[in-house]
């Protein structure tokens, strides 16, 4: 894979089609890559103490690497 840490990518296939962004994590074994801003997934958090209310947290999940491009 040629893709690396800090390389700047487009993504060219899928929901996020167009959107730029900086790889975060590459991960070799899956060939995949987890790229800032993009694929990102709502997680429902439990309150940990009664009383406070629960909260929804973005998670960005990983992307083929096939479905983006560097850019420069």
């Amino acid at each position: 894979m040629k893709l690396r840490k800090n390389d700047n990518v487009i993504v060219i296939t899928g929901k996020d089609k167009g959107k730029k962004g900086k790889i975060v994590t590459v991960l070799i074994a899956e060939n995949k890559v987890i790229v800032e801003g993009i694929n990102m997934m709502k997680k429902h958090q439990r309150p940990k103490k009664s009383g406070e209310k629960g909260t929804k947290i973005d998670i960005p999940m990983p992307i083929h690497a096939s479905n983006v491009k560097k850019i420069n």
